[in-house]
């Protein structure tokens, strides 16, 4: 059976054993601790999926609960992945802010799996990674 819950206090070293699962892991930056901390400690909404007590699942996002929620990670061990459970973490994660939209940024191996469950593509997202860059 699969535990669903708010986490307030996720253990980074959980969250960086998923990313690394989930193959998302080299997108994010696992090897700086520092940084996946604060990825953690900062994120205004945690939805975690457990399999009795392993983390299989989580859903990171940065929100304001009222216009905007932005789902910065959802992440499925791959040994888990087909059975539902990134479907549920966004559901939870839209209704724990029903009134604001979510907005996500996809993996590149999971731009098809967004549109098949209801999501709406989007082409206008423009990212700034440096601020070197901004004339």
């Amino acid at each position: 059976m699969i535990r669903y819950q708010v986490e307030e206090q996720l253990d980074f070293r959980e969250f960086i054993t998923v990313l690394k699962k989930s193959g998302l892991s080299d997108r994010r930056p696992i090897d700086d601790e520092e940084r996946i901390k604060k990825m953690v400690q900062n994120a205004q909404l945690i939805i975690t999926a457990r399999s009795d007590s392993k983390l299989i699942g989580v859903a990171r996002s940065v929100t304001d609960f009222a216009y905007c929620t932005y789902l910065s990670d959802l992440a499925v061990d791959v040994d888990y992945q087909g059975q539902g459970i990134g479907t549920e973490l966004i559901r939870r994660t839209k209704l724990a802010s029903p009134d604001a939209a979510l907005i996500l940024l996809s993996a590149p191996a999971a731009i098809s799996y967004y549109p098949k469950i209801g999501m709406e593509e989007h082409s206008a997202c423009f990212i700034l990674r440096d601020i070197k860059n901004l004339k």
